[in-house]
């Protein structure tokens, strides 16, 4: 599978089965759901990056599966609302003819800044958590199937928490020779990058996975 890399397809089985394990075959069509609409519109943008690995597939798919496990539909939705509206407003973002905003102070910049938004990709982030929580409440059950505003404002929550941990406590790394500007603590540019904001130990990754238990979070607590 061109989307994944090796470790990335070993991760995906396992998220996968854990997600049918806890819910059944409505949970892995919501979690396909989101894989295959976030890889579709990664293709439409002409993003060309590497193919997801295993901490990415777990970072964007793990909390929903250990949700499933336990038999939580709201949370698990909630959590894959998260991820498909960040992937959703990311990708459609990339269509937009303005440049982005940060999300703590409204300034322009480059657009792939973390924490930069635009107002056509939140709109597509809103849109992708909406499709998500449309679909958990068909097929989920009926005695357990998440509300349509309860999904959608978890989604929409979880996009929103990435946008703001991207820009004020993500890694920032930079380049000390020519100043470009990276997100991972291992890159070499002309020399190795080092550390200009944010935590060390807090990736794009990291931040996922953080948006997506937000998504559960609220999913959660607004079900009941």
């Amino acid at each position: 599978m061109r989307w994944l890399t090796r470790g990335g397809l070993v991760a995906a089985c396992a998220v996968g089965a854990g997600t049918t394990w806890g819910l059944g075959w409505g949970g892995l069509a919501l979690l396909a759901a989101f894989f295959l609409s976030g890889s579709v519109l990664s293709q439409l943008a002409e993003r060309q990056g590497p193919h997801r690995t295993a901490r990415q597939v777990l970072a964007n798919g793990g909390v929903a599966a250990v949700a499933a496990l336990f038999g939580a539909w709201a949370a698990a939705a909630g959590a894959i609302a998260a991820a498909a509206a960040d992937t959703w407003a990311t990708e459609i973002g990339a269509f937009s003819p303005f440049p982005p905003r940060l999300i703590t102070s409204g300034r322009r910049v480059t657009r792939g800044t973390s924490g930069g938004i635009t107002a056509l990709g939140t709109l597509g982030g809103v849109a992708g958590a909406a499709t998500i929580a449309w679909l958990a409440h068909v097929l989920g059950p009926r005695c357990a199937a998440p509300g349509l505003a309860t999904v959608t404002g978890a989604g929409v929550a979880g996009m929103l928490a990435d946008s703001l941990l991207g820009a004020t406590l993500q890694g920032k790394y930079q380049c000390p020779a020519c100043d470009a500007r990276f997100e991972r603590a291992n890159t070499v540019c002309h020399e190795l990058v080092i550390l200009t904001g944010g935590w060390r130990w807090l990736d794009n990754d990291g931040v996922n996975l953080a948006a997506t238990l937000c998504g559960a979070a609220v999913a959660l607590v607004g079900s009941h």
